[in-house]
């Protein structure tokens, strides 16, 4: 039986959701082991000068832990 382990990040783009998206997913598998999935707990943007700015994401990354 595996047991996982859930983190938080917060991921950014100038672009897009879906690309705040992948550039969180890229870092998390850099640094953790045996990502499983992820879930986007909240979107929001940025707004400068009355455009959006910034797409930021927050994801709940879960990966299995080693034994």
């Amino acid at each position: 039986m595996s047991v996982a382990r859930v983190t938080e990040l917060i991921a950014a783009s100038p672009k897009s959701f879906e690309d705040a998206i992948q550039v969180g997913v890229s870092r998390a598998v850099q640094t953790l082991k045996n990502v499983e999935g992820v879930w986007v707990a909240n979107q929001k943007c940025v707004i400068k000068n009355g455009k959006i700015s910034e797409y930021r994401v927050n994801l709940k990354v879960t990966f299995i832990l080693q034994d």
